[in-house]
């Protein structure tokens, strides 16, 4: 008896219960949240990283042609511009090419670099390397990083960077060109107009005058051939996207 009782009991409340709320309208809001939670809700963004890897000619304190490594990666972050300088002193001409070749790099690739952090690292065996004589390569090695692409690692490239993707003039080019090469490269990339440089070779004349012998010297122009003297293919380049052309794959 006691049991059928409480049947009853459960029964009634089930009745009652039913009667004052819609259990249907109590299911549709509760999907209705549930999707709008589903929605809104912004999911963390993947974060994205590359590395990039090119090698650059350069000269080092003696006037002598080395390679150094160039290290791009870029990663999700605060849109920071950042520098390893655990083997290398960054000179202030080379932080201003740096910098230089992140705003071009941002132009070209039409990438919003807010929430992006670039990293720069040089590696070199080099005790010390300076000038912006790299701009031209950092400028492409962070448009590669930025786009993940890959790139043509038997092409090297010298020049400075400007601010409208131009790439300007360096010295030593013979002696890049030569380190290029040493290194297994096949096409080397440098400014307008460098692809020969000028020497002047002096020229010694002499006439005897009686005892005395008189000598003068003259300065003759002597054009080289880099690709020529060197033994690689030389091409000249007056802009970023000319060189991207050769370097990316």
């Amino acid at each position: 008896m006691e049991k059928i009782a409480l049947v009853l009991i459960v029964l009634i409340f089930l009745v009652v219960f039913l009667s004052v709320f819609n259990v249907s309208d109590i299911m549709t809001n509760l999907f209705q949240t549930t999707t709008t939670l589903s929605t809104t809700t912004t999911l963390p963004q993947k974060i994205s990283f590359n590395i990039v890897y090119l090698k650059v000619p350069a000269v080092d304190e003696n006037g002598n042609g080395v390679v150094t490594k160039l290290v791009v990666e870029t990663q999700s972050g605060q849109g920071r511009v950042l520098t390893d300088v655990n083997n290398l002193l960054f000179w202030i001409d080379t932080q201003y090419s740096i910098q230089t070749a992140q705003r071009v790099a941002a132009n070209i690739s039409k990438i919003n670099l807010t929430d992006i952090d670039i990293i720069y690292a040089i590696e070199t065996n080099a005790s010390l390397i300076e000038g912006p004589s790299a701009g031209a390569a950092l400028t492409i090695a962070t448009i590669a990083a930025l786009e993940n692409r890959n790139l043509n690692e038997s092409v090297m490239i010298t020049g400075t960077i400007n601010p409208d993707g131009s790439i300007g003039p360096i010295g030593a080019v013979a002696e890049k060109a030569q380190a290029s090469k040493d290194v297994g490269a096949t096409l080397f990339l440098v400014p307008e107009g460098q692809g020969t440089e000028v020497n002047y070779k002096p020229v010694q004349s002499c006439k005897k005058l009686g005892p005395i012998t008189y000598c003068t010297t003259k300065y003759e122009t002597e054009k080289i051939d880099i690709s020529e003297s060197v033994g690689i293919t030389v091409k000249e380049v007056s802009t970023v996207d000319e060189a991207l052309k050769y370097f990316l794959i």
